[in-house]
Protein backbone atom coordinates (compact mmCIF):
# COMPACT_ATOMS: atom_id res chain seq x y z
CA UNK A 1 0.00 0.00 0.00
CA UNK A 2 2.75 2.44 -0.82
CA UNK A 3 0.64 4.82 -2.93
CA UNK A 4 -2.76 4.58 -1.30
CA UNK A 5 -4.96 2.40 0.78
CA UNK A 6 -8.58 1.32 0.93
CA UNK A 7 -9.67 0.00 4.29
CA UNK A 8 -13.22 -1.25 4.38
CA UNK A 9 -15.35 -1.16 7.52
CA UNK A 10 -16.91 -4.58 6.85
CA UNK A 11 -13.44 -6.14 6.54
CA UNK A 12 -12.22 -4.39 9.69
CA UNK A 13 -15.14 -5.71 11.74
CA UNK A 14 -14.06 -9.28 10.99
CA UNK A 15 -10.84 -8.54 12.93
CA UNK A 16 -12.55 -7.79 16.27
CA UNK A 17 -12.59 -9.34 18.69
CA UNK A 18 -9.25 -10.99 17.93
CA UNK A 19 -8.00 -14.35 19.23
CA UNK A 20 -6.97 -12.70 22.52
CA UNK A 21 -10.40 -11.09 22.91
CA UNK A 22 -9.17 -7.54 22.18
CA UNK A 23 -11.84 -5.16 20.87
CA UNK A 24 -9.45 -3.31 18.54
CA UNK A 25 -7.24 -4.07 15.56
CA UNK A 26 -4.65 -1.96 13.79
CA UNK A 27 -5.73 -1.64 10.17
CA UNK A 28 -3.15 0.78 8.72
CA UNK A 29 0.00 2.64 9.74
CA UNK A 30 2.00 5.35 8.00
CA UNK A 31 4.54 7.52 9.84
CA UNK A 32 2.88 8.71 13.06
CA UNK A 33 -0.59 7.86 11.73
CA UNK A 34 -2.31 4.68 12.90
CA UNK A 35 -5.85 3.65 11.97
CA UNK A 36 -7.64 1.14 14.17
CA UNK A 37 -11.09 -0.35 14.34
CA UNK A 38 -12.55 -0.38 17.87
CA UNK A 39 -15.74 -2.23 18.76
CA UNK A 40 -16.04 -2.96 22.49
CA UNK A 41 -18.97 -4.92 23.81
CA UNK A 42 -20.62 -4.18 27.15
CA UNK A 43 -18.05 -1.83 28.67
CA UNK A 44 -15.16 0.28 27.45
CA UNK A 45 -12.08 -0.39 29.59
CA UNK A 46 -9.65 1.92 27.82
CA UNK A 47 -7.13 4.12 29.60
CA UNK A 48 -5.61 7.46 28.48
CA UNK A 49 -3.33 7.24 25.44
CA UNK A 50 0.05 8.85 24.83
CA UNK A 51 -0.93 10.36 21.48
CA UNK A 52 -3.77 12.54 20.19
CA UNK A 53 -6.66 10.60 18.70
CA UNK A 54 -9.74 11.15 16.64
CA UNK A 55 -12.72 8.79 16.75
CA UNK A 56 -15.11 8.56 13.81
CA UNK A 57 -18.31 6.79 14.84
CA UNK A 58 -19.28 4.35 12.10
CA UNK A 59 -22.13 2.53 13.84
CA UNK A 60 -24.15 2.86 17.00
CA UNK A 61 -24.78 5.54 19.58
CA UNK A 62 -24.14 6.26 23.25
CA UNK A 63 -22.41 8.71 25.54
CA UNK A 64 -18.77 9.78 25.30
CA UNK A 65 -16.91 10.71 28.50
CA UNK A 66 -13.81 12.88 28.05
CA UNK A 67 -11.98 14.88 30.71
CA UNK A 68 -15.01 15.07 33.01
CA UNK A 69 -17.62 15.94 30.35
CA UNK A 70 -20.25 13.65 28.82
CA UNK A 71 -21.49 14.10 25.26
CA UNK A 72 -24.08 12.04 23.37
CA UNK A 73 -22.84 10.60 20.06
CA UNK A 74 -24.24 8.78 17.04
CA UNK A 75 -23.01 7.32 13.76
CA UNK A 76 -21.34 9.98 11.65
CA UNK A 77 -19.94 11.95 14.60
CA UNK A 78 -16.24 12.67 15.15
CA UNK A 79 -14.76 12.95 18.65
CA UNK A 80 -11.30 14.36 19.46
CA UNK A 81 -9.24 13.32 22.49
CA UNK A 82 -5.96 15.02 23.37
CA UNK A 83 -3.09 12.84 24.53
CA UNK A 84 -3.36 11.88 28.20
CA UNK A 85 -7.06 12.73 28.62
CA UNK A 86 -9.24 10.28 30.55
CA UNK A 87 -11.97 9.07 28.18
CA UNK A 88 -14.34 6.18 27.45
CA UNK A 89 -17.58 5.28 25.74
CA UNK A 90 -20.59 4.69 28.00
CA UNK A 91 -24.10 3.29 27.53
CA UNK A 92 -23.35 2.45 23.90
CA UNK A 93 -25.53 0.34 21.62
CA UNK A 94 -24.72 -3.28 20.76
CA UNK A 95 -23.69 -2.35 17.19
CA UNK A 96 -21.21 0.35 18.32
CA UNK A 97 -17.97 0.66 16.31
CA UNK A 98 -15.52 3.46 15.62
CA UNK A 99 -12.49 4.17 13.50
CA UNK A 100 -9.68 5.38 15.78
CA UNK A 101 -7.03 7.62 14.27
CA UNK A 102 -3.89 8.06 16.36
CA UNK A 103 -1.34 10.62 15.19
CA UNK A 104 1.52 12.85 16.22
CA UNK A 105 4.23 12.51 18.85
CA UNK A 106 4.01 11.01 22.32
CA UNK A 107 2.42 13.63 24.55
CA UNK A 108 0.31 14.97 21.68
CA UNK A 109 0.78 17.85 19.28
CA UNK A 110 -0.12 20.37 22.00
CA UNK A 111 2.92 19.23 24.01
CA UNK A 112 5.14 19.47 20.91
CA UNK A 113 4.10 23.10 20.39
CA UNK A 114 5.00 24.06 23.99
Amino acid sequence: MSRGAAIRFADALTRVPDAQGRAFAVMFEHGTLALEIYAPRGTDPQQPHRRDELYVVVAGSGTFFCDGARTPFAAGDALFVPAGAAHRFEDFSADFAVWVIFYGPDGGEGAAAS
